[in-house]
């Protein structure tokens, strides 16, 4: 399947597996080295390119030729809750972020980065494996705000401190802006600013000033912020200009947002926008924390 010459016919494998959701393009890179992936018999290599009549196995099954073809990228934006993980199948059998997600015909969802188990709020998910990639990609410097709720005096030197940068594992972690957010007593609010999304990384920056975080929530990445109106639980499909904003971030010969001329077109170039959110019925209204 691979051609020989100057010109290159097809699309990379990688890109288009991950436009298909099958995953990240690092994952699918990663499947190719392990000979995971077989085109017309013959182990896969990270150069190769397909086109419509190539066969294409993954772990021995064969790849149906309709999961290849352009499909509407989506973008939803996830209400979070405390106590899912965000993985597809959890060993320890708690809940995941997965459970909540609206099922689809062909394809999967792919998490753009990931919230611990103790931290809510927005995190966004793609049927674009290869955006998802380049969302999280650290070259991109993509803000993420959290709203903080801090246990313990915060004096302006620690605030000064944050954006200075403070040594984690020998690499330094800083606050790009810190805001007093409000709150009362002992329990302060502040909205801090991070680019990028490193474990736990917010939690040991406050941590390292000898303060506790008792509540974080994830409230903005990028240009999208959490609907003060989803509930937890709940999701809600973006919006083709709100889509615009993230996508812009995609290099422009990595775009998968541009259908061959004989596909039909997009339901987003038909109008479509807002979707339908799924809610928990188990899950209360939300309610904002006081003084934010």
């Amino acid at each position: 399947m691979m051609t020989t010459d100057s010109a290159p016919s097809g699309h990379r494998l990688q890109k288009i597996l991950a436009q298909a959701g099958y995953g990240s393009r690092r994952e699918i890179e990663t499947w190719i080295s392990q000979g995971q992936i077989v085109i017309n018999g013959k182990p896969a290599t990270l150069g190769d390119r397909v086109r419509p009549f190539d066969k294409i196995k993954l772990n021995g099954q064969l790849i149906p030729a309709e999961r290849l073809l352009y499909k509407e990228r989506r973008l939803i934006i996830y209400h979070k809750p405390v106590g899912q993980v965000t993985t597809r199948n959890d060993p320890e059998g708690r809940p995941t972020v997965f459970d909540q997600l609206p099922r689809l015909r062909g394809g999967r969802w792919v998490a753009v980065g990931r919230l611990d188990i103790n931290t809510s709020g927005l995190l966004l998910f793609t049927t674009d494996g290869q955006l998802a990639n380049t969302l999280m990609h650290p070259r991109h410097e993509i803000e993420r705000e959290y709203a903080v709720r801090v246990l313990g005096e915060v004096t302006p030197e620690m605030i000064r401190r944050l954006k200075e940068g403070v040594m984690l594992d020998d690499t330094l972690a800083k606050a790009q802006d810190v805001k007093v957010g409000g709150g009362e007593g002992a329990n302060r609010w502040y909205n801090i600013v991070l680019k990028e999304g490193r474990n736990r990384e917010i939690r040991r920056l406050w941590e390292s000033l000898g303060v506790k975080v008792n509540r974080l929530i994830r409230v903005r990445f990028d240009s999208i912020t959490l609907p003060r109106d989803l509930r937890a639980g709940s999701h809600l499909e973006l919006t083709e200009q709100q889509m615009a904003s993230l996508v812009k971030l995609t290099p422009l010969d990595e775009r998968a947002d541009k259908p061959a001329a004989n596909d039909p077109p997009s339901a987003a170039k038909r109008g479509h926008g807002r979707r339908a959110v799924h809610k928990n019925p188990k899950q209360k209204p939300r309610r904002p924390a006081k003084g934010r």
